[in-house]
């Protein structure tokens, strides 16, 4: 397709990020799990500090954004000049894309795993990179696929982990096999915007990677546990020189003055992230296993949301349609290459007996 414009040619390969739905004409309460939010909201602290800060509204953000790195690596531990932030980690994996790859027949080649997270190609094509999918194994990250897939052109391997919207995980192990099969000059990307759920022995965030090697960035998100989705705020750790770069081409004032404070406030409310963590972990399995006990399949899940497959794509539809009239609004995800499924998040304890409530009138209704 051809745009009349001179731009580069993968931007017109680019299907369009589609978000999750959050509205539709409903008499009932709708039920707004598509888009893995938080279902107790941000934190009251971070709330206030977001409304006070907007006397200021004609002053433009602290373009470093100093006070929140600080707190980010006071709470994480990390060196807050080793930290960079963005309006949400889309932004980050896309200034990520554009400073590490080169245009061309002969560039560069951006590579992640299968079901991965959507950003990832849509990244690379902006910056004229070629996106290369490795198979996934059970709807996981496969360490020897990925490694088959590296050439000499791989400049960027993307992780997502946990990953969206499989809801599994790779392990410390993993990574770190991936990691010592890069190419010399590529770039290792952890994205972790659900790790605050995951309890996993096993798991890592990859940040002790970042610690050992220039070469590995791991994003994080304040969308997710931290309910500020609506402030599009994300951070990243990764190597001295790495962040140096990032810097070179991010825009100066990228994150807004409320999304600074409130993010800011919501670490210092730490007992209120950890109320939405718990309240999520305890309901994860308890819905998993009703939904099971449905006849269903749910796959493992360690982030806030849950993957259900109908088996068929026509059933996923119809599922789908069936839940948009209770009021329910889901996430298709055939995009991600998943048409028999849907991807529900974990809400709040009322949403999800309204959600298996709903599921089984559907089944029911399959067999009247």
């Amino acid at each position: 397709m051809s745009s009349g414009f001179d731009v580069k040619d993968t931007i017109m390969q680019i299907k369009p990020y589609v978000p999750g739905e959050s509205k539709m004409d409903t008499d009932k309460p709708i039920r707004q799990l598509a888009a893995n939010e938080a279902p107790l909201g941000a934190s009251p602290k971070a709330i206030e500090a977001a409304q006070g800060s907007v006397a200021q509204l004609n002053r433009y953000p602290e373009g470093g954004a100093v006070a929140l790195r600080e707190k980010i690596g006071e709470r994480f531990g990390f060196p807050a000049e080793q930290l960079i932030c963005g309006a949400g980690s889309d932004e980050i994996i896309a200034l990520i894309c554009q400073a590490f790859t080169s245009e061309g027949s002969e560039g560069s080649e951006v590579l992640y795993s299968q079901h991965g997270f959507l950003m990832y190609k849509i990244s690379a094509l902006a910056a004229g990179a070629t996106p290369v999918s490795a198979p996934e194994s059970d709807l996981r990250m496969d360490v020897d696929s990925m490694i088959d897939a590296m050439t000499e052109n791989t400049r960027i391997v993307f992780v997502a982990n946990p990953n969206n919207p499989t809801g599994s995980y790779s392990t410390k192990a993993e990574l770190e096999r991936l990691h010592a099969a890069l190419p010399e000059d590529a770039l290792l990307v952890i994205d972790a915007a659900y790790s605050e759920y995951v309890d996993a022995e096993a798991y890592s965030d990859g940040s002790d990677l970042v610690a050992q090697n220039k070469n590995v960035v791991m994003t994080r998100t304040f969308s997710k546990l931290f309910g500020l989705a609506a402030l599009r705020i994300g951070w990243a750790y990764g190597s001295k020189e790495v962040i140096d770069i990032l810097n070179r081409v991010r825009g100066p004032f990228n994150v807004s003055v409320p999304a600074q404070a409130a993010a800011t406030a919501a670490l210092d409310d730490w007992d209120w992230a950890m109320d939405a963590k718990h309240l999520n972990n305890r309901l994860l399995p308890a819905v998993t296993q009703r939904l099971r006990g449905m006849g269903l399949t749910v796959y493992d899940s360690v982030g806030n949301f849950i993957l259900i497959d109908f088996s068929d794509a026509d059933r996923a539809t119809a599922a789908d349609a069936f839940l948009r009239s209770e009021g329910i609004i889901g996430r298709g995800v055939a995009g991600y290459g998943l048409p028999t499924c849907l991807r529900m998040t974990i809400g709040t304890e009322d949403d999800m007996d309204v959600l298996t409530q709903a599921l089984t009138r559907f089944i029911e209704s399959e067999s009247a």
